[in-house]
């Protein structure tokens, strides 16, 4: 592998030359880092120790905000960092490993999405069937098989990009590492590669995205059955998860259902899918939803009465 390659790091341009910028970005950044961290910790620490944790839709979403925390923290806290420096490099095998963890909890948060949403088809379309259909052992199964899905996706994306060769530019035009930004400086014809990233990571984008539309159109079909307050509150939730989707699943679809090039307009997009999008993960499923709050308020209610019982 040594051979294919001679230079032991890349460099990062980032968002922006001005200094300005970048420190608004910093203070901008470490807020929504905060922010994800604080927002996903309570809605963990909320259902653990509560009885939603034992129905479904609130034990995916657990595993949710823990792939939030996780995916953000393999970019956030590098690109706040970077902010701060005048250079912005990044080691080879940092690089390799940024984008196999990228690809790798990312691809599990797209699919526990789509396990989500055929929960709440379940829920909706089948409700009384939907405990027989959601039981602890196939949910258990459906997370298992997200994270196979999701090393199943990675592995195939990084063996593609381990076994490039880089001998000459090394200046990445992004704030992380990524697959099209890397493909740019290889030194080899890298087409036929940039076509079955496409392939791989675009069409699992897009058919995830299809599937996930056409479940809420048959839900909101079957509403029509419902009396006034069913829809409301079946609504509530679905609202939540076509918000997340889209955020989500917006930029993704842009990012990588395309020709294998880059764009300027890329790393505006990378900011949805990297930050924004689960930095409004825990305001979107919390606001919106009356059983997670109740649930927020009475955990953190009697842990805070009980600290002052103690003193």
């Amino acid at each position: 592998m040594e051979s294919q390659r001679n230079i032991s790091e890349f460099i990062l341009l980032g968002l922006s030359c001005n200094q300005n910028i970048q420190i608004f970005c910093f203070i901008f950044f470490l807020f929504c880092y905060v922010s994800i961290l604080v927002g996903n910790l309570l809605i963990l620490v909320s259902i653990l120790c509560s009885g939603l944790f034992y129905q479904p839709m609130y034990y995916f979403l657990n595993h949710l905000s823990f792939m939030d925390i996780c995916y953000t923290s393999c970019v956030i806290p590098k690109l706040i960092g970077d902010l701060l420096l005048v250079r912005k490099t990044i080691s080879y095998d940092n690089c390799m490993l940024q984008v196999f963890s990228l690809h790798f909890l990312g691809m599990i948060e797209i699919f526990i999405l789509t396990v989500m949403a055929f929960d709440r088809y379940a829920a909706i379309c089948k409700p009384l069937h939907y405990m027989i259909i959601m039981n602890r052992t196939r949910c258990n199964l459906l997370v298992l098989a997200a994270w196979v899905g999701g090393a199943v996706h990675s592995f195939s994306q990084f063996s593609m990009i381990i076994c490039l060769p880089f001998c000459g530019p090394n200046e990445i035009n992004h704030y992380y590492c990524d697959i099209f930004p890397l493909l740019k400086v290889a030194c080899t014809d890298t087409y036929v590669t940039g076509v079955l990233v496409v392939a791989n990571s675009g069409m699992v984008a897009l058919v995830t995205f299809v599937l996930l539309f056409g479940s809420h159109v048959v839900i909101l079909f079957t509403l029509r059955n419902y009396s006034a307050e069913g829809r409301r509150k079946a609504l509530s939730t679905c609202e939540s998860h076509i918000t997340v989707v889209i955020l989500f699943f917006g930029p993704s679809i842009f990012a990588y259902l395309r020709p294998p090039t880059t764009f300027p307009e890329d790393k505006i997009f990378a900011l949805f899918y990297t930050i924004i999008a689960p930095m409004f993960n825990p305001l979107i499923y919390t606001l919106r939803n009356t059983e997670m709050k109740k649930a927020m308020r009475r955990v953190w209610y009697q842990r805070i009465f009980s600290e002052d019982k103690h003193n």
